[in-house]
């Protein structure tokens, strides 16, 4: 499958800078989903990420945090969603980001994409809520949490907004 990383921290209008590569296609397994993406959104985790690659990687980064897009296939344990059902989300830092043609996606940290939303507009939402929702969490409880609450929660308020629209 086609996707988009980095091999070194070129600087950021370097022509190697970012590089369509061709990776093998994941199977998903466990409690993960296998996405089709539809649309990704540029967030500075990006940027981050790009930054902090050891020198010594070998292997391509793939960027991407937010995704949204059809669910393909799921794992054996996967239990909230089945194939064709459309998702949006923000991954992880410990996969392959979004930024290919498939993504696997622990189904704990997906929401159902709102009908009021087209994908581009459900791939822009998950960071935005995020940063407001650790904003809050730094307000009201002295300390950082991202976890699959925090993702689910922007998930779902976004699907409950979508539930109040449609009546």
């Amino acid at each position: 499958m086609k996707a988009i990383g980095f091999f070194k921290c070129d600087p950021q209008t370097g022509a190697e800078s970012l590089r369509d590569i061709d990776i093998p296609k994941p199977s998903p397994t466990g409690r993960d989903l296998l996405v089709k993406i539809e649309a990704v959104s540029i967030n500075p985790v990006d940027v981050k990420t790009r930054s902090r690659v050891p020198a010594d990687k070998k292997d391509a980064t793939i960027l991407g945090f937010d995704g949204a897009g059809v669910v393909e296939s799921v794992g054996d344990q996967v239990r909230n969603f089945k194939p064709g059902d459309e998702v949006f989300y923000a991954g992880t830092l410990v996969r392959p980001g979004t930024y290919a043609e498939y993504h696997l996606v622990d189904e704990r940290i997906v929401g159902p994409k709102p009908r009021t939303l087209n994908f581009p507009e459900a791939a822009a939402v998950p960071s935005r809520r995020l940063g407001r929702r650790i904003s809050a969490d730094r307000r009201w409880h002295g300390r950082r949490r991202i976890d699959g609450r925090t993702a689910r929660s922007a998930a779902h308020e976004a699907h409950r907004r979508d539930h109040i629209l449609r009546r």
